[in-house]
């Protein structure tokens, strides 16, 4: 195979559009740390490519599972959700991208383990988490209708949480309320995410969420759950717990209005869906983002 096609093989293999979420986490992480004047170059570059590898590996161990299942033979693939295909085209081994996996994996936990001595021990409840969740995510707690709660906790409110203390060797109150939206935001991105593969993902084992609920009553609970993750913006602002220029993160309020429109009235509709999907992808590293531009201003 030639270097370039190997490349893109092994970048659609990883998910790699989807790592820029770890990206935009750390950001917010580390622009609170500089804004409360602890911000450390180097233990920011760690926190960045230890996240960044445990999601990769995250995105891995849900493909190889999900072709063992044959929920990826099954499922009607868009650009965010129905895996990437690459097992299924016989691109990969999977026995190549299980040693792939536990190699990167290997790597991120030793990266975590340097951050730990550098920061203190308390960085350890985040990493041992963090790795329980990858490692078991999809033949566990997938099927216990915990997968969205253990997503947005994981590859949300942990990863602003930890990149902090990786800096600041403590956790304030203020970065404790700003991590809640990121774990909202990255748990409906997991969740809506689920529509179109309900039928597959019944038909592999699993019991999420919108598997249990149906489509329709999984709209009105992402529709809720939006509204709350802007409403703990804007009253962190409101109580001065945040800095007035996160309010810019409300730029993302047309994206968020047209997902939860087209969940609500198209969720049985796989085309309409297509774009509630890009939207609340929108959404999700837009208000991210916009959150860590904030305090970096």
């Amino acid at each position: 195979m030639r270097p370039a096609r190997l490349i893109k093989v092994w970048a659609g293999q990883i998910r790699a559009p989807f790592l820029a979420l770890s990206v935009v986490l750390v950001l917010i992480g580390g622009a609170v740390a500089a804004e409360h004047g602890v911000f450390d170059g180097l233990r920011f570059a760690l926190a960045l490519m230890g996240v960044v590898l445990a999601h990769g590996a995250v995105n891995m161990f849900n493909e190889l599972h999900d072709h063992a299942t044959g929920i990826d033979q099954h499922t009607r693939r868009t650009p965010f959700s129905g895996g990437s295909g690459t097992l299924q085209r016989g691109d990969l081994d999977p026995r190549t991208v299980l040693y792939a996996t536990i190699a990167i994996l290997a790597t991120a936990l030793v990266i975590g383990l340097v951050l730990t001595i550098l920061s203190g021990w308390q960085l350890l409840i985040f990493i041992v988490l963090g790795g329980l969740a990858t490692l078991f995510y999809t033949s566990h707690l997938a099927r216990w209708m915990i997968g969205e709660l253990a997503a947005g906790a994981c590859l949300g409110t942990f990863v602003v949480l930890g990149t902090y203390f990786c800096m600041a060797g403590t956790l304030t109150a203020e970065v404790v309320w700003l991590s809640v939206p990121p774990g909202i935001l990255t748990a409906l991105l997991l969740f809506l995410n689920e529509f179109p593969d309900l039928e597959a993902d019944r038909r592999g084992g699993r019991r999420h969420l919108v598997i249990v609920l149906g489509r329709g009553r999984a709209a009105v609970v992402y529709t809720a759950a939006m509204i709350v993750m802007y409403a703990v913006l804007v009253v962190g602002v409101i109580a001065n717990l945040f800095p007035l220029a996160v309010l810019m993160a409300l730029a993302t309020l047309p994206l968020a209005f047209r997902a939860a429109y087209t969940a609500l009235k198209h969720h049985d509709d796989f085309k309409k869906m297509v774009s509630a999907l890009g939207a609340n992808v929108g959404v999700v590293l837009g208000t991210d983002l916009l959150i860590a531009i904030a305090y970096f201003i």
